[in-house]
């Protein structure tokens, strides 16, 4: 027994390729673009977050290092 049920609960998507790209353009017509300064401020940022984590992450690793070095060579 097929369950139709599953093709009636769908409804059919009517238009084609020309429908669907002409809803693509007028999708892509209301994207709002950042601006340079708001592109080149956001890029700032990022570099000195990558910066500041791999400071972060180095110097962690350092002390943690040293620290299994000591535990180490206690024995």
């Amino acid at each position: 027994m097929t369950d139709s049920t599953d093709q009636e609960s769908e409804p059919r998507r009517k238009g084609g390729p020309f429908k669907f790209f002409g809803e693509v353009r007028a999708e892509a017509r209301k994207v709002t673009w950042a601006t340079r300064q708001e592109v080149t401020v956001s890029t700032i940022m990022v570099l000195i977050m990558g910066v500041t984590a791999a400071i972060f992450f180095f110097l962690v690793d350092s002390i943690l290092r040293l620290f299994m070095q000591w535990f180490l060579n206690l024995g």
